[in-house]
């Protein structure tokens, strides 16, 4: 130091600490002539010592004006060694980067400035200190002082320009300090990063492309900056990126593809149409790279074929397209079937139908290329796939049901499938109300009707719960009758009396059947076993004609008149042949209330019947004017006519089938179904004590009167008479007059009825308004 005093006079080390910025830059012209002297003397032991001068007693004092002096001096040494300042910059840059963090705004400015004139001078040889340098200007980008900032600015240009020309940069050492600042969110700081990134790879010599997941993930975080000039910036930078990843013969596909998985789900709409883009690309390009990571961008895509807008949805769709086609080795290393069918088990619960439906897509296209691979995973998907059966979608519902019959090729697989679809028709009757159908017919397509039927059936004839078994073959009887794609069951059935396959179909589904009475006569109608029918009906002289039964009833009436009975319409016309057939429909008329409208249409298509077309000649003189009524005499007075077509239904079988026994089947599941309604009947009276006093009146004997009581019914033995046609004479109990009336004086508007059977015979009880309608059913149910 005390060499540098007697080289730089005192006065001059007093100018340069004076608080006028004038004196100041005279005084740093004075040292930059005397250095300059000092190096062409080649005394540098002195020009050391001036620089230790300038740093401890300026640039590091406490005096803001002698810290802007030293910073103005130690440029001026620098301008004056020239050449030979390289070999001093370890002395003079280290002050002037720390004087960038002081608290003086006018300090850090002037640290700027000398740093500026400093790096004109040694230019390339700087390059040692650019990670400093650059740590630095990061700071200052976002000064708060304006003027700092212009002056960052200028010096930053400076160095890009010096980096630039540099065949000494290090851009290896660079990028981790890149990365680091690549989620500052200042838009200062991220405008001077996105500048240097677009710099640096605009320099041939430097391969930013190959450290591009090093900062990618922060080049999408500011696509949505609040600033549009950011976002443009960015987008500007990663459009050159993806045109020389096209270019390019090696890139590193796979850190990006995580990158990309990420911002495709960002909020940020325009974040997300950038990433779903990039995918598309990659898709497009990486092939077989991508394979270990076929789930993530699986589980990127899914939910951009929903997006709200568009523009990523087309995109999406097309990116999806494009990895379906790439078929994979499944024992290539990282090709995971269990994770991309866990992506796709996951988006089944997707709010948006779009999504659930591709999912779908790509379980079965899995199916179908990899059957043995996916089976093994099956338990982690089934259950999410019976669920899905319940989707408000009808496209989802089908899809599933053909993910379903890929699944169910195998047999176990399928007997565990309609185990399952049955478990939750049980658990859900709005799914097999609102969707049974559905499911059933599409089942039957894709399965095959027969095996789809024989094997519910299996499960229903097993079921414990009655209530249950009996809605359930409901709907597969009404499904079987009115279902185009079951047209081929069908016509099976109605060669059950003649084809063993028939026959064997018929007792398949007859066991489970037997649930419901209308389903065993339909499935009997269909089979054309008329006088198994007819057995049928008489047999449900103990039935509780209930209003669940009347509707089954009029359902099968209407059934009767569609075009899938056209052929026993037909059957009619030869009446002496199937006798059997009408003794069945006047057997189905006998159970419907007379004022239905399934009486008056079963009761008109009957009157249609031929007199003329009876085979034996001592009916043809016998019928005469009405030959409803002519008919009906024969059938219900046991006048022998053989039906043709079932001569030999009257024995133990028929072509195989011992119908005997079958009734006896069917009744004894009857039974089982009329003890179960009794025990739910008695708990639901055991709790409506409020209506046994209503019950007790009802069940009180009454003396027989000369005159007539209007609060009772006529007494049963009047109900007896010769002639007395038991559906012509309907009696009514009207509990708002306590009084019982004709039927034919009923008023239209009274729309709850119940049956009940005295002696043996038929009578239908129409009553009250709908709040009466527990006390009706009890009191049918204590009287008969």
């Amino acid at each position: 130091m005390a060499d540098a005093l007697g080289v730089i006079p005192a006065s001059i080390l007093r100018n340069l600490a004076d608080k006028l910025y004038e004196k100041r830059k005279h005084a740093a012209l004075e040292v930059e002539g005397i250095v300059k002297q000092l190096a062409v003397a080649g005394n540098q032991e002195r020009v050391t010592a001036v620089i230790n001068l300038l740093t401890s007693e300026f640039a590091l004092s406490p005096q803001a004006n002698h810290r802007k002096g030293g910073l103005i001096g130690l440029a001026a040494v620098t301008v004056g060694l020239t050449a030979e300042a390289a070999q001093h910059l370890e002395q003079i840059v280290p002050p002037v980067l720390d004087s960038f963090s002081d608290q003086d705004s006018r300090v850090r400015y002037y640290a700027c400035e000398a740093l500026y004139n400093i790096a004109k001078v040694v230019r390339g040889d700087l390059i040692v200190f650019f990670n400093q340098i650059f740590d630095a200007l990061c700071k200052l980008s976002a000064d708060s002082d304006g003027n700092v900032q212009s002056a960052a600015h200028l010096l930053d240009r400076l160095v890009k320009d010096i980096v630039t020309e540099s065949d000494q940069f290090s851009i290896e050492e660079f990028i981790p300090l890149l990365r680091l600042r690549m989620n500052v969110l200042n838009p200062y700081v991220r405008q001077f990063l996105v500048g240097w990134i677009t710099v640096l790879d605009s320099v041939p010599d430097i391969d930013m492309l190959g450290f591009l997941p090093d900062f990618l993930d922060g080049l999408f975080n500011m696509l949505s900056d609040s600033s549009h000039e950011i976002r443009q910036q960015a987008d500007s930078a990663l459009s050159e990126f993806l045109q020389e990843i096209k270019n390019s013969p090696s890139v590193d596909y796979g850190r990006m593809a995580e990158i990309l998985v990420q911002r495709a789900a960002s909020p940020d709409e325009f974040t997300r149409l950038t990433a779903i883009t990039w995918i598309n690309e990659f898709v497009k390009l990486g092939g077989d790279q991508l394979v270990p990571y076929y789930a993530d961008i699986l589980g990127a895509i899914l939910p951009c074929i929903s997006d709200k807008e568009e523009k990523i949805r087309v995109v999406a769709r097309e990116t999806n397209e494009e990895l379906r086609v790439i078929k994979a080795d499944p024992a290539a290393e990282g090709f995971d079937i269990e994770s991309i069918l866990s992506i796709a088990r996951r988006q089944l619960s997707s709010e948006q139908d779009a999504t659930r439906i591709e999912a779908l897509h790509w379980i079965r296209t899995l199916l179908a290329r990899y059957h043995v691979e996916v089976i093994s995973f099956l338990d982690d998907i089934f259950h999410t796939l019976l669920k899905a059966l319940s989707d408000p979608s009808d496209e989802v519902v089908l899809l599933v049901l053909e993910v379903h019959a890929c699944i169910a090729r195998d047999e176990p697989h399928f007997n565990r499938l309609v185990l399952f679809l049955v478990q939750n028709f049980r658990a859900d009757h709005t799914l097999l109300e609102k969707r049974g159908a559905l499911i059933i017919r599409r089942l039957c397509v894709l399965l095959d009707a027969e095996r789809v039927y024989r094997e519910l059936s299996s499960i229903l004839e097993r079921e414990a719960n009655l209530d249950f078994a009996s809605v359930m073959v409901q709907a597969l009887n009404l499904i079987l009758l009115t279902s185009s794609e079951l047209a081929e069951l069908r016509s099976l059935l109605k060669q059950s009396l003649v084809n063993a396959a028939g026959k064997d179909l018929f007792d398949s589904l007859y066991s489970s059947w037997c649930h419901s009475p209308m389903a065993t006569i339909s499935l009997c109608l269909l089979a054309q076993a008329y006088q198994h029918a007819s057995s049928v009906i008489q047999s449900l002289v103990e039935e509780d004609i209930t209003a669940k039964f009347l509707v089954q009833l009029d359902k099968l009436i209407r059934l009767l008149e569609t075009p899938v009975f056209t052929y026993l319409r037909l059957q009619l016309l030869e009446p002496g042949r199937y006798i059997w057939l009408l003794k069945s429909l006047y057997g189905l008329l006998m159970l419907l209330p007379q004022q239905s409208a399934a009486f008056r249409i079963l009761r008109t298509r009957l009157k249609t019947v031929p007199s003329y077309t009876f085979s034996s000649g001592q009916f043809r003189g016998t019928f005469s004017g009405n030959p409803y009524a002519n008919v009906a005499h024969y059938i219900l007075n046991g006048t022998q006519i053989i039906d043709g077509d079932m001569d030999g239904d009257a024995g133990n079988g028929h072509n195989g089938i011992n119908f005997e026994s079958r009734l006896k089947q069917f009744e004894q599941m009857q039974q089982r179904h009329r003890v179960h309604s009794r025990l739910q009947s008695q708990s639901r009276n055991a709790t409506s004590s409020a209506l046994s006093q209503e019950v007790r009146r009802l069940e009180e004997p009454r003396r027989p009167s000369a005159m007539p009581d209007k609060s009772r019914p006529p007494s049963r033995s009047s109900w007896r008479t010769p002639g007395w046609d038991p559906v012509h004479h309907v009696f009514v109990y009207d509990f708002t007059r306590r009084e019982w009336r004709q039927g034919r004086d009923m008023p239209v508007a009274w729309s709850f009825f119940a049956a009940g059977a005295v002696d043996d015979r038929r009578v239908v009880v129409v009553g009250g308004q709908d709040e009466n309608k527990n006390t009706l059913k009890m009191a049918l149910s204590s009287r008969w």
